[in-house]
């Protein structure tokens, strides 16, 4: 067999596939199969079409694509030609896209599909006309756009291509201008400590920021995830409907690759076709992790006749009482929880499927090799006894190295020892076991998805009947929480919970809008600062008077549908 090169790089992963099996079946969609090395050849195709473009090593790669095998192609394939990619949340509007593709300092914006196709699959042609309101009149090569300085090109991979960017046709006739040896050549010279990918989440400053994975804690955690958290082998078939532009997506998928698992994908999710796919690949090991992903798929009708008997394992996540009722339903496979954040690349904790189902439904689980996790004290800085609340500390080859762009902010969280300082509270039990408590950092989990309240007020802030906005969680039943705006306006002005609602909608992501909208002309004072907890409470108690457990839908273009 060949001598591999570094196995602490990205491509390595699909270099060890090929070396062992590339004729397995490697990914699977509703639209497509794919063997490693028909994954293989595609990405190699794109990564010399990517230096034919012009993409420079360590240059950065936007990827905004739907859930697809061709997603798992412009990974593989930028890193291949030395560059970094960024992948960017279908979920984005206007505001969101325009700062990531700037922020991240894009060479290159990498895209697809048609008018006709679904939300996700057009997401490009409903934004880039406001994004980059000059794009049409650019030379598609030499891109100079106000809204994105280091913009060069963006490359439309598959489906009608909008005027000013790079046709699919053009795309792959770029290929055929570079050989393998200069992929060849640029591979070698990866190293383990270069950044693999940027992936934005949002936290408690205004605007989404980067965190910066070397292909040392991308590689780390695919092989651990793998093997450590699901002990996958090329005889598990993987299934996830979660977005491929997240860790949880991408990330599960690297893990099969490490492992040789195949990769199975929903695409986009309904509970019947999940059922279905569920059924028909004969899926080992799920990871829907969202009880709004997977509850539905245990209450459709026909749950009861399909056949799951190949499931072994199903990661899911919430309060005790819904895990309970999904392991009853499902009792032939082992649920499990876990704890992760985009820092981590995926998971820095995880339960084992050996633990007592009690353990595995209430905790976060036991930290993984690739991470370190302390709970300390905020005052003393010290370890906290075991069973004592604290901020939890991350470490280790697993983690980010800083934000982008954001000296400042990395410097704020990562201390001289290395030890991010999450902003969350946790507690280790005896047993080195890990629960996560709550926020200290001033954000929401909407739906398994990160929302800076900043963000939120900063947008909100901008309605010129605004004087001061205060967005604060509200309680959910299908999403756990959603966000609440509490509005002082300015004098002689009126406006409604509607039209506020309307103002955010389709320029924010939707789960991002807030449901609700109070106006107060008082705030609960501590010194100088608004006591927001007094607020979340407020509303909490009103929402539970009134009986309301579910905040109202919105529809696209309008507030409360």
């Amino acid at each position: 067999m060949t001598e591999l090169p570094r196995a602490d790089v990205l491509p390595s992963l699909l270099e060890e596939r090929l070396a062992a099996d590339p004729g397995a079946e490697g990914l699977v969609f509703p639209e497509a199969r794919l063997t490693w090395r028909e994954l293989s050849e595609r990405a190699d195709r794109l990564g010399r079409a990517l230096v034919s473009l012009g993409v420079e090593e360590g240059d950065k790669v936007a990827v905004m694509l739907p859930n697809s095998a061709l997603y798992a192609v412009a990974i593989l394939g930028t890193a291949l030609a030395g560059a970094t990619s960024v992948p960017i949340n279908l979920r984005f509007k206007e505001t969101e896209l325009g700062h990531v593709v700037a922020d991240c300092d894009a060479r290159v914006l990498l895209t697809a599909g048609s008018p006709t196709d679904g939300p996700d699959a057009s997401a490009a042609h409903g934004l880039f006309p406001s994004v980059f309101p000059d794009l049409a009149e650019q030379d598609p090569r030499a891109l100079q756009l106000h809204a994105a300085p280091s913009l060069t090109a963006v490359l439309w991979l598959d489906g009608e291509p909008l005027p000013g960017t790079v046709p699919p046709d053009e795309v792959a006739a770029a290929a055929e201008h570079v050989d393998g040896a200069e992929l060849t050549e640029r591979r070698g010279r990866i190293h383990a400590d270069q950044p693999a990918m940027i992936m934005y989440t949002s936290g408690t400053t205004a605007s989404p920021k980067g965190a910066v994975l070397t292909h040392r804690a991308v590689v780390a955690q695919a092989r651990c995830v793998g093997a450590h958290c699901y002990g996958l082998t090329p005889d598990d078939r993987f299934w996830t409907p979660l977005p491929m532009f997240h860790t949880g997506g991408l990330m599960s998928l690297l893990a099969c690759l490490s492992a040789g698992a195949t990769y199975i994908h929903a695409r986009t999710f309904e509970a019947g076709r999940a059922l279905h796919q569920l059924s028909a690949e004969r899926v080992t090991v799920a990871m829907p992790v969202f009880e709004p992903l997977w509850l539905p798929v245990l209450d459709h009708p026909d749950f009861a006749s399909t056949d799951l008997s190949a499931l072994r394992i199903v990661q899911t996540a919430g309060v005790p009482e819904k895990q309970r009722i999904m392991q009853e339903r499902l009792p032939t496979a082992v649920n499990m929880q876990s704890s992760g954040m985009t820092e981590t690349a995926s998971y820095f904790a995880f339960n084992r499927p050996t633990d007592p189902p009690e353990i595995r439904l209430t905790t976060g689980g036991y930290p993984m090799p690739t991470v370190e996790v302390r709970v300390v004290d905020r005052a003393t800085g010290e370890d906290a006894p075991a069973g004592t609340h604290g901020e939890t500390l991350l470490r280790g080859a697993g983690c980010f190295v800083g934000y982008y762009n954001a000296p400042e902010l990395t410097e704020a969280v990562i201390d001289q020892d290395g030890w991010f300082h999450t902003g969350d509270m946790g507690v280790l039990d005896e047993a080195g076991r890990y629960t996560f408590v709550g926020r200290i950092k001033d954000m929401l989990k909407v739906g398994g998805e990160n929302v800076a309240a900043a963000e939120v007020e900063d947008y909100l802030s901008r309605h010129p009947a605004v004087r001061l906005v205060q967005v604060v969680a509200a309680p959910d039943r299908r999403y756990g929480e959603v966000p609440a705006a509490f509005v002082e306006l300015n004098d002689g002005t009126v406006v409604t919970e509607k039209e506020l609602i309307e103002y955010c909608v389709g320029r924010i992501a939707t789960f991002k809008v807030p449901r609700y909208v109070r106006f107060v002309t008082e705030w609960p004072m501590s010194g100088t600062k608004i006591r927001k907890f007094r607020l979340r409470e407020e509303l909490a108690k009103e929402l539970s008077e009134k009986g309301i457990t579910e905040a109202p839908r919105l529809s696209s273009r309008a507030g409360v549908a």
